[in-house]
């Protein structure tokens, strides 16, 4: 497919109109088997709220969103920096919830995501990145091409949205 995608950074006076759209993106994730926080059987309400907190984080410059939409500005995909970090690690951001949507997958989305969470990072004065995802799982080949390295795994971490644990691995990326 040849669709043309943008990522960008949305900005705190915009993130409120954005929160249908990311609700959908989350609750398509955890129905397809993402473990990333949510459990199934997963409300539309339970998503809502989630950005929404997400949305407050925006405001207070504690986190960026990125999002990745088509041309017809289809939310496709998305991404977190936390940047509001102890006070001993001005220089560190978590990437969370990297999320692309069942339909848009295979597209080069994630990888785009990724690297404009790097420059995003880099523009908030960020040198360390750290990121957790599911052992096994796709995530950790892509965390791998995009140049993070694997730092350890902890089994039975987390569950899955049916309930089975699952282990998490966690990644870190040095940003020059």
């Amino acid at each position: 497919m040849n669709e043309s995608i943008t990522v960008r950074r949305v900005g705190a006076n915009e993130a409120s109109g954005y929160v249908e759209a990311l609700a959908d993106v989350l609750i398509d994730c955890v129905e397809g088997g993402a473990s990333i926080s949510f459990m199934l059987p997963i409300s539309r309400a339970t998503a809502i709220e989630f950005w929404t907190r997400v949305m407050h984080g925006i405001a207070r410059d504690e986190r960026i969103l990125l999002v990745a939409e088509n041309a017809e500005g289809h939310v496709l995909g998305t991404v977190q920096i936390v940047t509001d970090q102890p006070e001993n690690q001005p220089h560190r951001a978590d990437v969370a919830k990297m999320l692309v949507a069942r339909r848009a997958r295979r597209r080069g989305i994630a990888q785009r995501l990724l690297i404009a969470a790097d420059e995003a990072a880099r523009a908030a004065g960020k040198s360390v990145l750290v990121l957790d995802t599911v052992t096994g799982g796709d995530a950790e080949r892509l965390y791998e091409r995009a140049g993070w390295q694997r730092v350890g795994v902890v089994p039975n971490y987390a569950l899955m949205p049916d309930g089975t644990f699952c282990g998490t691995t966690f990644f870190h990326k040095q940003l020059a």
